[in-house]
Order: C-alpha cells, then sequence, then structure tokens
C-alpha cells in the first residue's frame, strides 16, 4: 500500500530518522561499550538495558527507513483546489448544526485533537471526491451520518 504523506509530514520523519541514527544511537552505543568493559554482563544494568534501548532505537530506525521508502510525498498547494483530495482541510457540517475541520493527512501524520485524520480512515473517505454543497454519508457505530461539507482549503502547514 502507498504511504501517501504531506512535505511536512515527510520533514518531520526525516527528522526524527537522523536523530536516531546521529545523535541517540551513537550515545548509546558509548554507553553500552563502557558498560562492557566493567567485566560481567550478566548483572550488569547499564550494559543490558543499554542493549535492550539499542533494539528498540533499531527497530525505529528500520520502520522509519521502510516509511519513507515507502512514501509518495503529495504537496497539498498542487491539488485541485474545488474538490476534496489528499491534504484538503474540509469544514463541514453535521446533523446537529455543529462544523467541524478535518485535515485528510497520512497515516503517520494524524492528529485527532487537531482534527488531521488519515486518508484511509471513515471520514476521510466518505469527504474524498466530493465538492462544496455535496451532503456525504459517514457510516458510524451508531448508524450512517449525513455531513453537508462547508468549505474546502489547501494549506501548507
Amino acid at each position: 500500500m502507498k504511504n501517501y504523506i504531506t512535505p511536512a509530514g515527510a520533514e518531520k520523519l526525516k527528522l526524527e530518522l537522523k536523530k536516531l541514527l546521529y545523535g541517540e544511537r551513537p550515545e548509546l552505543v558509548k554507553v553500552i561499550q563502557w558498560a562492557a568493559s566493567n567485566g560481567d554482563r550478566s548483572e550488569n544494568g547499564d550494559y543490558i538495558y543499554g542493549k535492550r534501548k539499542l533494539r528498540e532505537i533499531d527497530r525505529r530506525i528500520r520502520f522509519l527507513t521502510q516509511r519513507l521508502e515507502q512514501s509518495e510525498i503529495v504537496d497539498p498547494s498542487q491539488q485541485k483546489q474545488h474538490v476534496v483530495l489528499f491534504g484538503a482541510t474540509v469544514t463541514v457540517l453535521n446533523e446537529d448544526d455543529e462544523e467541524k475541520v478535518y485535515r485528510i493527512v497520512g497515516i503517520d501524520e494524524i492528529d485527532a485533537s487537531r482534527g488531521w485524520v488519515s486518508w484511509v480512515s471513515p471520514i476521510a473517505k466518505a469527504l474524498l471526491n466530493s465538492k462544496v454543497g455535496d451532503v456525504v454519508q459517514l457510516r458510524t457505530p451508531r448508524g450512517v451520518e449525513d455531513l453537508e461539507v462547508l468549505k474546502i482549503e489547501y494549506r501548507v502547514f
């Protein structure tokens, strides 16, 4: 499956990878080498903890590397401005006459507190390819909910 991501999201992943590769990992290797030089490793807490932490960092490095390799960076400013596509910030009106704002982003960028939803989420799937004035149906555990698309924007964050 493609890993669509915004330029800002890709940059965030790259910065985390760089921090792990050139900051945290080398420092941890030094600690492990120091702990190993102290002798008996079987009861050496610094060594045991360091090795465990190193495995976690290496696992995260592999994950980030793979995600970035699979990523397809989509610049929201290059999208069609009149239709909901990846990167859109969409204002909708729900059945309770409440306005909600959602931004459709990559799966590595979701932030529910900011209204950032993954492009594979039910809300994004319901909104994709809609236009201002369209009423889309969102299937929820409570049933089907109608959402009216009020505004579509493509902002750079």
